[in-house]
């Protein structure tokens, strides 16, 4: 790591800690619940340890609440590590700085203007912490850019016994690739160094897109854009695009008025009463007289967005050059079946990296995201896509809804049985294990 940054002073309150008893913990969807038999928020890296010391049992971290997968869930202790949270040091020749692991991605962009630096990508919900991020391979957009994960270059990590680790790649290697996606079984991420960039401006530009038309472009739209993605509609044969570019054009990013987004929800909720297999003109129409957009702000605004309308979500990462085929069977079963969806996909590339259990280990990946309102009963899409994504060699995001246990992830990470080797060495008593983690690791 960098100068001062792993081991400067963590800015977070040195209040006394919050500890109490049982609360149920619901997550951002409402989809997974406990009832821990604590909770336990420290103020300081100290108190974190010494804690650590001296309670016994179970324990599971918790960030935002925004993964839809029971990582969280647990009937012991569960670590909320918000007070460590806030921009620690930075390192202005390098271009890096170093957050406690509990800020949230939201909180880090103004900080970074303030230091004349801003985060190389980010995804577009910002709510997550940066610890719960990293540890579930979140990622943006951009074929140019890994996830969040590979801009780590120093983490600190507290094992369940209260041992320190000060990891980066030149110090301990295999660690640090174990430990930039771990799911939260190695032990506790306390603070994080990431690699940026000079602060910028991006512009932003969405336009509707026959769908067929916007894949069979894909990669050159891909090289051409600092970022591309697009938002293929269910029974449509259009899509939204977003592409988005640095400028230097003035900050121009009005907010959509209240009656836009009545009218959109008007419109959505009106979709909802045709039958599936009769939308597919009426949602060509509305696409069709979709008005081109564009928006100009600082970086971190561009690239995430507010989402109010909560849901649950899948999403496998496929090899890149199969990208393309699997979203196109992905819509056709979706179409054949006449499944009630009214939500798009979302398909973007990710730059491969070395990480043990990234998505993106190995090579570039094409992400696909199917999703469902968290009211409605997301299974019977969810069931429907999910061999698509197996067939296309997919792998799941950690924090997403997906049905793999150990004997399918083994066969889909080199890594995968050295990484539950290291983590039966820092965790031997199993304290960081819940139930969805030994389903994963085959224990």
């Amino acid at each position: 790591m960098s100068g001062a940054g792993l081991f400067g002073v963590a800015g977070v309150s040195h209040a006394r800690s919050a500890t109490s008893g049982t609360i149920p913990w619901r997550n951002w969807s409402g989809g997974q619940f406990a009832r821990p038999a604590s909770r336990f928020a420290p103020t300081s890296e100290d108190e974190l340890v010494s804690w650590l010391g001296s309670a016994s049992g179970s324990l599971r971290p918790v960030g935002a609440g925004h993964s839809f997968t029971p990582l969280v869930p647990t009937d012991g202790h569960l670590l909320v590590l918000d007070k460590l949270s806030g921009l620690i040091s930075h390192d202005a020749e390098l271009l890096r700085a170093t957050f406690g692991a509990g800020t949230r991605l939201g909180d880090m962009g103004a900080p970074l203007d303030a230091i004349g630096q801003a985060s190389l990508n980010l995804p577009d919900i910002d709510r997550q912490t940066l610890a719960g991020a990293i540890s579930t391979g979140t990622h943006g957009t951009g074929i140019q850019f890994h996830s969040l994960s590979g801009a780590v270059t120093g983490l600190r990590l507290m094992t369940t016994t209260g041992d320190v680790l000060d990891l980066t790649a030149e110090s301990r290697p295999d660690l640090f690739q174990a430990a930039c996606v771990s799911v939260g079984a190695l032990g506790i991420l306390t603070r994080i160094e990431m690699q940026n960039r000079t602060a910028f401006r991006l512009k932003a530009t969405s336009w509707s897109q026959r769908t067929e038309e916007v894949l069979e472009e894909f990669d050159a739209s891909a090289a051409a854009h600092r970022h591309f993605e697009m938002f293929p509609y269910t029974h449509s044969d259009f899509a939204t695009v977003l592409a988005i570019d640095e400028t230097n054009e003035p900050i121009n990013n009005p907010l959509p008025s209240p009656e836009e987004e009545a009218a959109f929800a008007e419109a959505l909720g009106a979709l909802m009463t045709i039958p599936p297999g009769e939308r597919r003109p009426v949602i060509n129409g509305i696409l069709q007289q979709a008005e081109r957009s564009e928006a100009v702000d600082v970086s971190y605004r561009i690239l995430t967005n507010v989402r109010n309308n909560r849901f649950n979500e899948m999403e496998y990462a496929v090899p890149r050059e199969v990208g393309a085929a699997c979203v196109r069977e992905v819509l056709a079963t979706i179409a054949e079946k006449e499944i009630d969806v009214v939500f798009p996909l979302e398909y973007r590339y990710v730059k491969g990296d070395d990480l043990w259990l990234s998505m993106d280990e190995g090579g570039d990946r094409a992400a696909i995201s199917v999703h469902r309102t968290a009211s409605e009963d997301y299974r019977p899409l969810f069931d429907a896509v999910e061999p698509i994504f197996w067939k296309y060699g997919g792998r799941p995001h950690w924090g997403k809804v997906h049905s793999l246990g150990y004997t399918q992830l083994s066969a889909l990470y080199p890594k995968f049985d050295e990484f539950i080797a290291l983590r039966a060495e820092l965790d031997p008593q199993g304290r960081l294990l819940n139930d969805h983690l030994k389903t994963l690791f085959g224990l």
